[in-house]
């Protein structure tokens, strides 16, 4: 029997507090420490003496932001999803409907390929597009705050957040059209 994780989605709650902030000290204590930082090495060790595997940097990452969640008492959430998807799922993960993902994908905001009659979305291809839009946000709200100050009432800064908000989509509208033209 092999005791590999089963590819679905999986919830951890840090019920292990102690042990959790064990790992977490250790972490804290190890970059604190301000040595030169030597080639780092990680390893996931057995219950033997010298069994351990050696485990690449992304999965370290990702092991790091699991303790930190776990230590500011969060539950963790493991969502195995593959490198191409539908458009449903790229939908999902961009919280947008999947008429509204079709749209993008017609107006060639997003790459797909197609397979058959359906269309295909890489992964990376959604998350690049989700932080470019993100992006888009951001700088958009930085621009608004900068016009305000302490004294503007909360019904004008609402206004303007709208304001600027229909703005980004007419923009995104005129340059789809500039596209397709």
């Amino acid at each position: 029997m092999s005791n590999a994780v089963a590819l679905s989605p999986q919830t951890y709650v840090g019920d292990d507090v102690a042990g959790v902030a064990r790992v977490h000290d250790f972490l804290a204590a190890h970059e604190a420490a301000g040595r030169e930082a030597p080639v780092p090495h990680y390893f996931l060790a057995g219950a033997a003496m010298g069994d351990q595997v050696e485990i690449p940097e992304e999965i370290h990452r990702v092991l790091l932001q699991v303790i930190d969640s776990m230590q500011r008492g969060l539950a963790v959430s493991i969502l195995p999803q593959s490198k191409t998807l539908t458009t449903q799922q790229a939908a999902d993960l961009l919280g947008i409907s999947r008429p509204t993902l079709v749209k993008l994908l017609d107006e060639q905001k997003l790459p797909f390929e197609r397979v058959g009659t359906h269309r295909r979305v890489l992964l990376v291809d959604v998350m690049a597009f989700r932080d470019r839009r993100r992006q888009e946000q951001y700088d958009a709200l930085e621009e608004m705050r900068s016009t305000l100050d302490d004294e503007t009432p909360v019904e004008e800064i609402l206004e303007r957040a709208r304001q600027t908000r229909r703005a980004l989509g007419a923009q995104r509208r005129a340059r789809a059209g500039a596209l397709t033209d």
